[in-house]
């Protein structure tokens, strides 16, 4: 099975500088806001963003060390995303995030969506403050993406007709686009010509679809314990997700009703969570999931073909894998 520190191997020395980099970048005078933010951050969780634009950029350089360009991208993406993650626990009112107390529920919602929007100002400007005033701006493009991507969310969570284009279209938006611009900055970073960084861009995404989805498939499949968060929490929320999307484009009319029936009854109460759950399960919704999770992970392994043989190109193939693979 493929492991995430092998995969993180080629850069692991990069990322222990991105350590310093961002410690560096978030100091505060303000003892009360450096504490909220240092709570923000330390959970690390896998840092997919960041190891993806360090590979990118190790691409370009084998066998060389990465330099501050590649650190400011894996910085700007990582800082991005952690900032989304606090602000999404907000939206969702998750009073839990990778195992312990999320900032929200820790400390109030006004003090985590501040912390967040700090981490957002925070990032911008170290990036400019190092000089690297195109990679801020080819990072800071998927801010808006991501916050277009939670409307559309927030608009379908109140309605029960989202198709499968609706929801590739929101976690093209809340995911694929930072985990496309994370590899894409690498590649920038590092100077590649334009061809591989839309190369890369492509990469990215499709990667970022896999992933998604296959957070998706272990909110059904997974227990609290494995994945550090509550587990069927889509359900909970009414989140319309492809495996339920996958049984109800095979349902009759009168058959979809009673499932989606069944959705609505799931924010409080347990047992429509097991009943909606098992039926999903039973009715290949996972199956089909996983069908289409493979097919986007089988496209990001396309953009890599041709590229020579490098410890970097290695780990990309092999975080195709693991994105099947993980259990959390």
């Amino acid at each position: 099975m493929v492991t995430l520190d092998a995969i993180r191997k080629p850069v692991a020395e990069a990322l222990e500088q991105l350590d310093a980099t961002i410690a560096q970048a978030f100091v505060s005078r303000i003892a009360p806001a450096a504490e909220m933010v240092d709570y923000g951050l330390s959970s690390k969780g896998k840092r997919i963003r960041a190891v993806l634009a360090l590979l990118a950029a190790s691409l370009e350089t084998p066998g060389a060390a990465v330099g501050q360009r590649a650190l400011t991208a894996a910085m700007c993406v990582e800082m991005i995303h952690a900032a989304s993650l606090i602000h999404d626990d907000v939206i969702d009112e998750s009073s839990k995030r990778r195992g312990r107390m999320s900032l929200n529920a820790l400390l109030g919602s006004h003090n985590a969506v501040v912390a967040g929007d700090y981490i957002l100002a925070r990032t911008i400007s170290a990036g400019l403050e190092r000089g690297h005033s195109d990679i801020v701006a080819h990072t800071a493009a998927a801010i808006a993406t991501l916050c277009e991507g939670e409307i559309l969310q927030s608009l379908h969570a109140r309605r029960s007709d989202t198709s499968r284009a609706d929801y590739l279209e929101i976690i093209g938006l809340k995911t694929a686009s930072l985990m496309a611009v994370s590899a894409s900055a690498g590649s920038l970073a590092a100077e590649a010509p334009q061809q591989r960084v839309e190369a890369m861009h492509r990469y990215g995404y499709a990667l970022g679809m896999a992933f998604q989805i296959k957070d998706d498939i272990l909110d059904y499949t997974a227990c609290d314990a494995t994945t550090g968060k509550p587990s069927h929490n889509d359900l909970r929320e009414g989140k319309i997700t492809l495996p339920l999307i996958a049984v109800l484009e095979n349902s009759a009319q009168q058959r979809q009703s009673q499932l989606l029936e069944l959705l609505c009854r799931c924010r409080d109460d347990s047992e429509a969570v097991a009943a909606l759950s098992g039926e999903v399960i039973r009715s290949g919704g996972i199956a089909a999931a996983e069908t289409a999770m493979q097919s986007y992970a089988d496209a990001a392994r396309a953009e890599l073909e041709g590229l020579p043989d490098s410890p970097a190109r290695s780990a990309l193939l092999d975080l195709c894998t693991y994105t099947g693979q993980r259990e959390r």
